[in-house]
């Protein structure tokens, strides 16, 4: 007991209260040879457990060598560090209790071991343990009912059921309770335990261990739970055993598990803290909960989110006094569910609210940074420490979410996460939070939306309007979206007059159509301008729906705007929800009917999307990108008339015309502005299965004279070398060509270093998907980091997509990323736009040159 200092002191007070004037305190077994020698035998010997107890175990072996130890009863107590566990103890140990317990049930214990034989504690409760069966009949030979309170997880009591009195009660049952076995053996039954629903008096005839409702007496008062009764014969009279289990979580795994279930439904929104945490304080039985943020390496004050407290009003000492915050703020986990008292001389807050069970937790985010502190306390022992840890745990990771959640609203706009004119959260962060719903619904089983919304003929409000009516009009609508969805959903603005939505906890389809429908109504309403005219702006929604629909982002944002297309040619300001139904399968016939024709009708575009180089930041190249304007439904993404372009094989032809615009226009610029840049085509699995590429490759520079040093094919990652049977031959006919040869979305297949390996590749292009997650998710951030080494090692060039905040270029360039390519920069832009890009180019170097002294 000697390095046990509060433990120590506890244990004198009660031995010199019974008249024990002679107590010995040792550190070791050395030690107590050292003061036990020549005296005469002990009475009692105490050993404080900690850790796994390997050393408390020898040091009772060796004890039992010393004359004056070889036959006092040994009683073992657990300090609340203690991994070891009362069936673990052994036979040399006669009783057991936890630290928390010395004050009130060290004597009574002591007294029962003297009374009688220790029983085998280790043996007999190994058979207890060793049945399945929660219930287990209690032995009826004298004394042996004891062995199941040392299970230490069951609330028993042993009744008297004739004076109507408890005869003892479980270790278990003190502890969740509050009382000590003095006060619960002095008191009447009726006013310890009570039944709801029938009479103790049938409740004991019967002494069928049927759970029945009941109430218990405990420091708070009442807990609710059930009661299941038994006989059981012990020194010779007839006596009731009576198990008791809470309704609180804290107590029973089941009721945690629910409690976890109700915690997780509630979704992450920072709005929901005060709502948790007050669920918390009910359904784990604790007195007092506070929630705090910080910025320890700010040093920043913390602020208090929410405190709750089960008592009378009190003025609390404030953070700078709490050492106990201050330590958990400091990345460190408190965990005292029953000696808290022990903290009260240095943590104010401790010693003033009484609290014995006390357990602090740093609110960590993904990088392991703390962002604030769950502290928890209660003015009793904590119940099952197994059951409470890990749900209080739960909760600071679903409290730690919440804040970040409510930092990145904070910090989004100087971050480049939320759109500058309308405020909602931009393309980079919806895409971040529909992976995060995506994981939470997989884990939890949750059914969401996808809404897809597009304003119709929103092209025209900017060519006639103007620009700044077509701002606000983006703003109306969004105040619009706002009011049709719940606080707990999101609504984003994707690019341009697309807006998406997410429905969150949906219980039924219905409820998501009317929310479409709402918004459907809503944007039928006639919008009045500032000093501008009455404008009619409609839209047309497509739905999907998770997972039914798709089991990832990318797919079921496609379906999504499948559907809104579908919604657009049944005559636009209407929603559809997604569905291959003969009415979209026709719908994709009538589309491919159409593509067939899209380029003799000028239908087809093609866009320019500049790279740059990570160093100087100025222009090294570009990648050309198709674009589809049809006539009656607008923009068509090149996600969804690519497929059924390839399905039909018109990607054959189709791609043939893009490699042939986009070399030609090359051509004239390199006449032009001589710049040498790179010009990037993709190419579709179909066409790389084509035996003639090369030749239609050939050709196309021959036609056009484009240098083949300043082509560069880019294949994407997803296409199967062995699916693609000409795909080797065809790679290495054009690289001999003297094409260059780029990996396209890198990461994103199976395949990766078996592309590097055999394709004569001298670039790759890392997937938006993993840029877009820079300063996000520290894994991504370690691909990217791997990546770009990897690729360096073997002599590969390096282009980053999908590059749009000043965060991804920092660390890009940090890590020596070659060249960029993304909205930070640039946009996809018509060949007018780009041409005019490299003009000002030209204007703004050659003015700077001017500048240079001769």
């Amino acid at each position: 007991m000697a390095s046990q200092r509060e433990l120590r002191r506890e244990l004198f007070d009660v031995l010199d209260r019974e008249g024990h004037p002679t107590i010995y305190s040792a550190r070791d077994t050395t030690h107590a040879a050292i003061l036990l020698e020549g005296r005469a035998s002990l009475a009692l010997i105490v050993v404080a457990f900690e850790g796994d107890g390997r050393s408390s175990l020898t040091l009772c072996e060796q004890l039992r060598l010393l004359p004056p130890c070889s036959e006092a009863p040994i009683i073992a107590v657990l300090v609340d560090e203690a991994t070891i566990k009362p069936a673990q103890l052994p036979t040399v140990v006669a009783g057991w209790l936890y630290a928390s317990q010395v004050g009130t049930e060290l004597i009574p214990r002591w007294q029962q071991l003297s009374n009688g034989k220790p029983a085998a504690v280790a043996e007999k409760l190994a058979s207890v343990v060793s049945s399945p069966r929660p219930s287990t009949p209690l032995p009826s030979t004298g004394g042996d009912y004891r062995f199941v309170f040392e299970d230490g997880d069951g609330d028993w009591l042993i009744v008297d059921p004739v004076a109507e009195r408890v005869v003892e009660a479980s270790p278990a049952y003190m502890r969740h309770s509050g009382l000590a076995n003095s006060v619960l053996t002095s008191q009447p039954l009726r006013e310890v335990l009570s039944f709801e629903n029938s009479t103790m008096e049938k409740a004991f005839s019967d002494a069928d261990r049927r759970w029945l409702a009941c109430q218990r007496k405990s420091i708070r008062g009442h807990d609710t739970g059930e009661a299941s009764v038994r006989r059981v014969r012990h020194g010779g009279r007839d006596l009731i055993a009576l198990q008791f289990r809470s309704d609180r979580a804290g107590v029973r795994p089941a009721v945690a598990l629910t409690l976890l279930a109700r915690l997780f439904s509630g979704g992450h929104d920072d709005a929901g803290v005060t709502e948790t945490a007050q669920l918390l304080l009910d359904e784990m039985g604790l007195d007092y909960l506070t929630v705090w943020s910080a910025r320890p390496e700010e040093n920043s004050v913390p602020v208090q989110i929410v405190q709750r407290w089960r008592g009378e009003d009190k003025v609390l000492p404030g953070p700078q006094l709490q050492s106990s915050l201050r330590l958990v703020l400091g990345g460190r986990t408190l965990m005292h569910p029953h000696d808290a008292k022990r903290l009260a001389d240095v943590d104010p807050l401790i010693g003033q609210l009484d609290l014995r069970g006390f357990v602090g937790l740093p609110l960590l985010d993904e990088r392991h940074s703390v962002l604030g502190a769950l502290l928890a306390g209660s003015r009793s022992p904590f119940g099952a420490h197994e059951i409470v840890e890990p749900v209080l745990r739960c909760a600071a990771a679903h409290f730690a979410h919440m804040l970040e959640l409510r930092r990145t609203r904070e910090q989004g706009r100087a971050e480049g996460l939320l759109d500058a004119l309308t405020g909602l959260p931009n393309r980079l962060l919806f895409n971040d939070r529909l992976d995060t719903i995506i994981r939470e619904a997989t884990r939890t089983g949750e059914t969401f939306a996808v809404l897809f919304v597009d304003l119709d003929r929103f092209k025209f409000i900017n060519d006639t309007l103007g620009h700044a009516v077509g701002d606000q009009v983006l703003v109306a609508v969004t105040q619009r979206l706002r009011s049709s969805v719940r606080a707990s959903d999101t609504v984003a603005r994707y690019a341009g007059d697309e807006f998406t939505i997410v429905l969150r906890h949906i219980v039924k389809t219905d409820d998501v159509l009317r929310v479409a429908e709402k918004i459907v109504q809503l944007m039928d309403v006639p919008l009045h301008l500032d000093d501008g005219p009455e404008l009619q702006v409609t839209a047309s929604i497509g739905v999907s729906f998770f997972p039914e629909d798709a089991p990832d982002a990318e797919t079921l944002l496609k379906h999504a705007d499948e559907a809104m297309y579908a919604a657009k040619s049944m005559g636009r300001n209407n929603y559809r929800v997604y569905d291959v139904s003969p009415a979209q399968e026709q719908q994709n016939a009538a589309l491919k009917a159409r593509l067939r024709h899209a380029e003799a009708n000028g239908e087809l575009r093609v866009f320019y999307q500049p790279q740059i180089h990570a160093g100087t930041e100025d222009i090294v190249g570009m990648e050309a990108l198709l674009r589809w304007e049809h006539p009656d439904l607008g923009n068509i993404g090149p996600g969804f008339f690519i497929p059924l372009a390839e399905e039909t094989g018109l990607i054959v032809s189709i791609g043939e015309w893009v490699l042939r615009t986009a070399c030609k226009q090359a051509k004239a610029w390199e006449d032009r502005f001589g710049l040498r840049l790179r010009l990037g085509v993709n190419l579709s699995a179909v066409q790389l299965m084509q035996p003639d590429l090369s030749e239609v490759v050939a050709t196309v520079l021959e036609e056009t004279g484009l240098d083949p040093g300043l082509l560069e094919m880019e294949v994407t990652e997803s296409i199967s070398i062995k699916a693609a049977p000409n795909l080797m031959e065809n790679m290495q006919k054009l690289h001999k060509m003297g094409c260059h040869i780029a990996i396209d979305d890198f990461g994103t297949g199976a395949a990766s270093l078996d592309y590097l390996r055999k394709l004569p590749a001298d670039r790759i292009k890392i997937d938006q998907s993993f840029v877009r997650n820079i300063g996000v998710d520290p894994d991504d951030e370690a691909i990217v980091r791997a990546t770009i080494e990897m690729a360096h090692r073997l002599k590969r060039g390096v282009v980053a997509e999908g590059v749009e905040i000043e965060q991804h270029l920092q660390f890009l360039r940090a890590n020596h990323c070659d060249e960029l390519q993304g909205y930070l920069f640039c946009r996809p832009i018509p060949h007018g736009s780009f041409e005019r890009l490299l003009t000002e180019r030209e204007r703004l170097l050659s003015g700077a040159l001017e500048k240079l002294p001769a």
